[in-house]
């Protein structure tokens, strides 16, 4: 164990040695991954060709194949901290090391990564436990760091602005990670992301996305492996994890793609989505395909778990099942149902995906020259 994780309070040491470099930007998405608004934001102000050197924390399996204009540091490491401190600007999709210690002259763009259905921040049901006090306190110590906030659409600010006991500036700019949904390369990547799964020409794609549950450990692969046996050949079944759940090794009549770089070539690869109550049902809501709401536990998860800022079952794009045989019979059926619920997609597409233009990225970018 090296002296940086035996005495946390030298962590903060590299961060005040030497001079702030406003030329450095810190990409940071996941603790180390090369993703999400971060890399979008990352590959238009490249493409720009401007004189900033991007510098992300990276985990090492993840380097190779990295664009060669992308320096790295790994996680935790005194690199890391180094440009934790000198950084001229920061922009991270979650939550920054606790132990950040933010200079004159540097400024940390949060983009955070969904439009919340499920309460987020301090609006989160917790207990009295010391971990849950520790998350509250390292939530309120990120907050103050903030200089901007992204927000996907006039829905979420004022839900950003009360979860977080946020004051700063919020910009309203849709996700810049949702540029490539609607650019023109939309099918290729497609077309590439099917085959590099080895999806056969004319299988049908479902993409199963649900998300986590904070104090329950659940098991996926009877449910998905019952999904996959009743639709059958004809249909290939991807699971997508949430990052809380991706560690677990998943096996079965399907493909376990929650290691996958890129959500948004699943996206653009499948042609139908099943979730439960993820932010993911409001990106993919962007492509306008169909989706399907396995909500076999939703009285529970709504009213005891975690609380909805927006009633699920009367905005849904698509139906709401309870049952595997009834997730397996929406699946097979989703495409024939499209016209019926397509008032109910376009309305929910106007609520929450109203900016996904596919020029977020370009309005982020002219936000960060600017500050």
């Amino acid at each position: 164990m090296g002296l940086l994780a035996r005495v946390p309070g030298l962590r903060q040491v590299p961060q005040v040695l030497g001079p702030v470099l406003d030329d450095v930007i810190l990409f940071e998405s996941w603790r180390g991954q090369y993703s999400d608004n971060p890399r979008a934001i990352s590959e238009e102000l490249h493409g720009r060709g401007t004189h900033h050197r991007h510098v992300w924390v990276i985990d090492p399996a993840l380097a190779p194949g990295l664009p060669d204009w992308v320096e790295t540091v790994t996680p935790g490491s005194r690199g890391h901290l180094a440009m934790m401190g000198r950084a001229g600007h920061l922009v991270t999709n979650t939550t920054v090391l606790g132990f950040h210690h933010k200079r004159p002259g540097t400024r940390l763009m949060q983009t955070w990564h969904g439009t919340p259905l499920k309460r987020i921040g301090f609006g989160i049901p917790r207990d009295g436990s010391r971990a849950a006090r520790q998350a509250v306190d390292t939530l309120r110590h990120n907050v103050k760091r903030w200089d901007l906030l992204l927000s996907p659409n006039r829905f979420s600010t004022p839900i950003f602005r009360e979860a977080f006991e946020y004051e700063g500036p919020i910009e309203e700019t849709g996700y810049p990670r949702n540029d490539l949904l609607v650019g023109p390369h939309g099918d290729a990547v497609r077309e590439r992301t099917r085959s590099a799964l080895g999806i056969a020409p004319g299988q049908r794609v479902v993409l199963y996305a649900p998300t986590f549950r904070d104090s329950v450990q659940f098991a996926l692969e009877p449910q998905v492996d019952r999904l996959a046996q009743e639709l059958g050949e004809s249909h290939v079944v991807l699971l997508r994890t949430h990052k809380v759940d991706a560690g677990v090794a998943r096996t079965g009549r399907f493909v376990d793609v929650s290691a996958y770089p890129d959500n948004r070539e699943l996206y653009l690869a499948a042609d139908v989505l099943v979730t439960d109550y993820s932010s993911v049902m409001f990106d993919f809501a962007v492509t306008g395909k169909p989706m399907v709401f396995f909500t076999y536990d939703l009285a529970d998860y709504r009213d005891r778990a975690r609380g909805f800022y927006f009633d699920l079952e009367a905005e849904a794009p698509g139906p709401l099942v309870a049952t595997a045989e009834e997730l397996a019979e929406a699946v097979a059926g989703a495409d024939a149902d499209a016209p019926r619920l397509r008032e109910a997609y376009q309305c929910f597409a106007e609520r929450f995906c109203h900016l996904e233009d596919g020029r977020a990225s370009a309005r982020v970018v002219n936000l960060l020259l600017a500050g």
